[in-house]
């Protein structure tokens, strides 16, 4: 945070509410008077008006209502001092310049401007991200998008098979599997099937390894019965058109996926910080690379206390003081926070359960105290934020044996629980 002394040496302050063809612009002195007033298109050339505006300003404080993206990359590279505002927090500066809830881009950026000017010596700038980081950011958030993608398509395939060719769904468990879409391929309905004969049937599923125990047997069975229950002709025709576009486009979106893997996987062993993250028992190597591109590299952000980490996280809760005393208050899920590092978070918590003793143990406690699935998750997340955190700031990979020698050293509650 901003020292008062150190911040009233600006003598200006701005905005920019920002837009996706054009961006409003405020600029005010450190009385309250707007010195500036403009609009720029989100172009060269308008960013190149900005920057021929403000000019005689110099590096000011300019508030924006996100820490990402275009707007952003362009005010730092103007030279401004970027501080970054969440969606409740620029609400309620709204509300406070107009009660009556009306909505204006100038507006908006005169309320960020002027909430700067008065509040900024509380707020912490944003700091520049290593290239490195950034891109494994941004690549690890687009490899989830393409799975959610994914996601969708296998539904939609689930769907029209459960239409016309029930068989198939029956046969295979897994369609994120490749050599399900290839069966589909190659028997695209229950009568190709047929026509094609239990020889063709054991080729398939011995040259895609899926002969395997019982399970052989089982999809023999599967198909010598599919054009039992099947859909009518008219259904079969259309639909089976629909399974194989789908399973071409999911080829498309695993190729894709394989790339970005590979890249992800290149950034990550160069990182600075890949031990540290790497060393995370159940972290491997998807979750590693998302937990440590959303945490970031920059230690000042969270050096006070772990507390701060696990808000930004999502594993701290919202308590509501509000009203008489009482043993309990209510409590709710935090929002305002980083959606992918608290996705991640979820994840990883649930992979750590088959490789931590002390994590399982913490996690069955709360589950016996009549606590969600996803509560339990949350709760061990959080745990695991201020291990972290530690690890982070001391730069100092996980040391399991260590960490459990501490626990016996300091008497940690948990062991009592395995005990009884």
């Amino acid at each position: 945070m901003n020292d008062s002394p150190q911040w009233q040496q600006y003598q200006a302050f701005g905005a920019l509410d920002w837009g996706s063809q054009t961006h409003s612009v405020i600029v005010i002195d450190a009385a309250g008077k707007v010195m500036e007033d403009f609009a720029i298109e989100h172009s060269a050339l308008g960013w190149k008006q900005f920057r021929q505006k403000l000019q005689v300003y110099g590096s000011i404080p300019f508030a924006i209502e996100t820490s990402q993206g275009a707007a952003v990359e362009q005010l730092l590279e103007a030279g401004m001092i970027v501080y970054p505002l969440n969606p409740n927090r620029a609400q309620a500066y709204r509300q406070r310049k107009a009660p009556s809830g009306v909505k204006d881009d100038r507006l908006d950026a005169w309320s960020f401007a002027d909430a700067l000017r008065v509040d900024g010596h509380g707020w912490k700038a944003l700091q520049p991200e290593q290239p490195l980081t950034k891109e494994l950011r941004l690549l690890c958030r687009d490899e989830v998008s393409l799975i959610e993608q994914r996601t969708a398509l296998i539904q939609q395939l689930r769907q029209a098979l459960a239409e016309y060719y029930p068989a198939a769904l029956e046969a295979f468990e897994d369609w994120t599997s490749v050599s399900a879409w290839m069966f589909l391929q190659r028997f695209p309905t229950a009568d190709s099937l047929a026509q094609a004969g239990r020889r063709q049937w054991q080729k398939f599923l011995h040259s895609r390894r899926l002969w395997g125990s019982d399970q052989g047997p089982r999809r023999m069975e599967i198909f010598a019965h599919a054009t039992e229950l099947a859909g009518s002709e008219p259904t079969v025709k259309a639909k089976s058109l629909l399974a194989l576009s789908l399973v071409q486009m999911l080829f498309a979106v695993q190729k894709q996926l394989e790339l970005y893997r590979q890249r992800i996987e290149e950034l990550f062993a160069r990182h600075p910080d890949h031990d540290l993250f790497g060393s995370l028992p159940g972290a491997g190597s998807k979750l590693a690379p998302r937990l440590l591109s959303e945490i970031g590299d920059d230690r000042q952000r969270f050096e006070a206390d772990a507390q701060a980490l696990q808000c930004f996280g999502g594993t701290a809760p919202v308590t509501i003081r509000s009203g008489k005393d009482r043993t309990y208050w209510p409590v709710h899920q935090r929002q305002a926070c980083n959606k992918h590092l608290r996705h991640a978070l979820h994840l990883f918590a649930e992979q750590s359960l088959s490789r931590c003793v002390w994590a399982h143990i913490y996690y069955q406690h709360h589950r016996q105290k009549n606590q969600s699935h996803a509560n339990a998750l949350r709760r061990l997340a959080h745990r695991w934020l201020k291990i972290i955190h530690k690890m982070w700031l001391d730069r100092s990979p996980y040391n399991a044996e260590l960490h459990h020698r501490n626990q016996l050293q300091h008497g940690s509650w948990i062991f009592q629980f395995q005990k009884s």
